[in-house]
């Protein structure tokens, strides 16, 4: 929708968090209102005043909600509204930093943990899990780095702690499709 524009490239529109989406750092989608193709939301948010957020809108959360965070696609649902409301709650400027915080770890996980198969899971467990939890993850994670003979194994080691951590919430870190 070329008049759809956004500011924020870190959260979307209706509150997914494209700056940890795997579509955005693999640079094949520019992110909502940049050039990506339309959705209903975009095109609700021009019919009712070029809203930052549907959270600013009077109908929200309409019908377009419903069932939203059932499944996936390229990047988690499941905490949409959640965040949404995060963002209101805190403010949209407290909320980016948490944020950056969180695609400031995905990267490092991305480059140093990543054996070439782990780009989603890392997406999703950054996405669904809180802050704390990730920060307690990469401590686990940094200081046994060195205890591992292979990248193979630094990777295993990695991902095996942030499921023990999203096992303990009873988080599912895959993506659900229909």
């Amino acid at each position: 929708m070329k008049d759809f524009e956004r500011k924020n490239q870190r959260l979307s529109l209706c509150g997914l968090n494209c700056g940890l989406c795997p579509m955005l750092l693999g640079n094949h989608c520019g992110g909502c209102g940049n050039g990506s193709p339309s959705c209903k939301i975009a095109k609700c948010s021009l019919e009712h005043g070029e809203i930052e957020y549907c959270y600013e809108c009077k109908q929200y959360p309409c019908e377009k909600y419903e069932h939203i965070d059932e499944y996936d696609s390229f990047i988690t649902h499941r905490h949409q509204k959640r965040d949404l409301e995060k963002a209101k709650s805190a403010g949209i400027g407290a909320y980016n930093l948490e944020q950056t915080e969180k695609a400031q770890i995905l990267s490092k996980l991305l480059a140093g943990y990543n054996d070439g198969r782990r780009k989603n899971f890392y997406c999703v467990a950054v996405n669904l899990l809180e802050l704390s939890e990730i920060r307690e993850a990469m401590n686990r994670i940094e200081s046994n780095d060195r205890a591992f003979a292979s990248e193979k194994e630094r990777c295993a080691y990695a991902v095996e702690v942030f499921q023990e951590i999203a096992d303990r919430k009873n988080i599912k870190l895959k993506l659900i499709k229909k």
